[in-house]
């Protein structure tokens, strides 16, 4: 469910998802079913390394072929046809997600690896995943980086701090417990709320904290 709509974003303009070679597909494929059925327009673009991921986790190799990933992507996610999902490749440097003129919600990575983390916190634009992360900072626009690695070295947290820093949102993938979880999804569904939380979008029904009497 979404709340007051006069307190959100617009769902007109697109949220960038970045997808990076971490482990936890869950979170990516989680986010994007909320968004798609919340009629959300996604741009979605996942690093060289999610291929191996895909492998390693799932078995499943994720097309290389834009028009294929998207298929494979509504698939996994189990949407069909509502919102709407452009893919990119993660070696297309020229894609409009690279430019500070393409106007865009903000941009969530997630899962977010400790490789990408310490790339964009050296300013490091190596791919297109990179490249769009890099934009949102430069452009003052919301990036929010969900790493899913533990435990954290003094690198690790030196790189997110200095992200942080540069107006980076981190929110690690570590779910609670007080909405009383009875699967992996409800844990999952709780770190991608609180995830799509700092671009102020709402369209995940998650039990929140309400105090206590």
């Amino acid at each position: 469910m979404r709340s007051n709509p006069n307190n959100l974003v617009s769902n007109h303009s697109p949220l960038i998802l970045g997808v990076s070679g971490a482990s936890g597909l869950i979170y990516a494929v989680r986010a994007l079913k909320f968004l798609l059925a919340a009629e959300y327009t996604v741009e979605l673009v996942a690093s060289k390394s999610t291929y191996m991921v895909w492998q390693a986790e799932q078995n499943i190799r994720m097309p290389v072929e834009t028009l294929q990933q998207e298929q494979f992507w509504r698939q996994q996610a189990g949407v069909e046809t509502q919102g709407k999902l452009h893919c990119h490749h993660w070696g297309n440097v020229g894609a409009s997600i690279a430019s500070g003129s393409f106007r865009t919600l903000g941009m969530v990575v997630i899962p977010c690896s400790m490789s990408t983390v310490a790339k964009l916190a050296a300013g490091l634009s190596s791919d297109l995943l990179e490249r769009a992360s890099d934009v949102q900072l430069k452009e003052g626009r919301k990036l929010v980086l969900v790493p899913r690695e533990t435990p954290f070295s003094l690198i690790h947290l030196r790189n997110l701090t200095a992200l942080a820093e540069a107006g980076a949102r981190i929110v690690p993938a570590i779910p609670a417990w007080y909405h009383k979880p009875q699967t992996i999804e409800d844990l999952v569904d709780f770190v991608v709320a609180r995830a799509l939380d700092q671009l102020n979008i709402d369209c995940i029904p998650i039990q929140r904290w309400q105090g206590r009497d």
